[in-house]
C-alpha cells in the first residue's frame, strides 16, 4: 500500500514538472509590437515607402542633422495660387497665410520624384523640408504635427498636391522621416499654416543647407504640345492648369500612379490651359472604356478628349 503510494505520488511529481514549461510559456506577457515606422531603440528606419521604390539614395545626407524650414515672408507665386482642376476636381488656392488648420492623412514623396520640378518651377529636393499641399498659398509655410507621437516639424510648401488617397498634405522625404513615418508611409496629422509675424519658433530660424540636386537621368524636359499637332488623335484628360509648372509636377505624379505604361503622359496646350493627358486611343469608344477602367484607382473618371 505504501509502495503504491509512493509511486503515485512520484508520477504526480513527474507529470508536474513536464506541464511547467508549456503552462509558462501560453501564460507569459505577448512581446513588444515595433512601430512599422520605427526601428530598433523607436529610431525611424530609412526603407519603405508610399510608392514601391521609393526612399533614399545611396548617398543620403544625415538627415538627423536638417533642421527645421525658416518662416520668413514670401511673395505669392504668380500662377499657381490661381484655380486648377485635378483629377477631375477644382481646387481654388487660399490667398491668406496663417488661417489654416486641419487633421487628416499625410504622406510623402521621395527618390520618385527627387529632381522634378515642383508647381512653383524649383527642384524637387526629398532631402528638404518641403512639402506639396492642394490649397495651401506657395510659397508658404506649415506646421506639421504627426498625432499619434506629437513630433512636430515646420515645412515650406511649394508643391499642388496630393491628389488621390483622400491624404491632406505630401511631405518630403526628410520631414517624413522626422515625423516618424517614413515605413508606414502614412500619418494622422494636424496641418497649420504659419505666417511670417513673430509667431513661428524661434529655435527653428537656421537656414536649411543647400544640398546638390541634379534632375534624374530618365526624367527628361516634358514635350509641349499644342493644339493642331493631335489633331484626330482621342486622348483622356486628367488634369488642366494655368502654370506650366503645376502642370510638369502634376504629370510626374500620374507617372508613378498609372499602371498602363502603353500609354503616353503628355502635356497639351490649348486656351491659355496646360493640360495633362493620357493616350493616345485608337477611337473614343476605346478611350471611354479605358475612363470606365481608371475611374476605379483615381477617383473619378477622366473625360474623352478628341483633338
Amino acid at each position: 500500500m505504501k509502495k503504491e503510494l509512493l509511486l503515485l505520488i512520484f508520477a504526480g511529481l513527474i507529470l508536474s514538472a513536464c506541464s511547467t514549461p508549456r503552462e509558462a510559456a501560453n501564460t507569459q506577457s505577448p512581446a513588444p509590437v515595433m512601430d512599422a515606422a520605427s526601428g530598433p531603440g523607436g529610431k525611424p528606419t530609412r526603407g519603405g515607402g508610399y510608392l514601391a521604390g521609393d526612399g533614399p539614395g545611396a548617398e543620403a545626407p544625415d538627415l538627423d542633422a536638417i533642421p527645421d524650414a525658416v518662416v520668413k515672408p514670401e511673395p505669392l507665386h504668380r500662377y499657381a495660387n490661381r484655380q486648377y482642376s485635378a483629377l477631375g476636381k477644382t481646387y481654388t488656392p487660399l490667398q491668406t497665410i496663417g488661417q489654416y488648420k486641419e487633421r487628416g492623412t499625410a504622406s510623402w514623396y521621395g527618390k520618385k520624384f527627387h529632381g522634378q520640378r515642383t508647381s512653383i518651377g524649383e527642384i524637387y529636393n526629398m532631402y528638404a523640408m518641403t512639402a506639396a499641399h492642394p490649397t495651401l498659398p506657395i510659397p508658404s509655410y506649415a506646421r506639421v504635427t504627426n498625432l499619434a507621437n506629437g513630433k512636430s516639424v515646420i515645412v515650406r510648401v511649394n508643391d499642388r498636391g496630393p491628389f488621390l488617397h483622400q491624404r491632406i498634405i505630401d511631405l518630403s522625404y526628410v520631414a517624413a522621416y522626422k515625423l516618424g513615418y517614413i515605413n508606414s508611409g502614412s500619418a494622422e496629422v494636424e496641418v497649420e499654416s504659419l505666417a511670417a509675424d513673430g509667431s513661428a519658433p524661434v529655435a527653428s530660424a537656421i537656414e536649411t543647407p543647400s544640398v546638390q540636386v541634379a534632375p534624374l537621368a530618365d526624367a527628361p524636359s516634358i514635350p509641349v504640345e499644342t493644339a493642331g499637332t493631335y489633331t484626330g488623335k482621342v486622348f483622356l484628360q486628367l488634369g488642366a492648369f494655368k502654370s506650366p509648372e503645376g502642370a510638369e509636377s502634376f504629370l510626374a505624379r500620374m507617372r508613378s500612379e498609372l499602371a498602363d505604361t502603353s500609354r503616353t503622359l503628355s502635356l497639351y496646350k490649348k486656351g491659355g490651359l496646360t493640360r495633362v493627358h493620357f493616350g493616345p486611343y485608337a477611337s473614343a469608344n476605346e478611350a471611354r472604356s479605358a475612363a470606365d477602367r481608371l475611374a476605379s484607382s483615381l477617383g473619378f473618371k477622366p473625360f474623352v478628349s478628341m483633338h
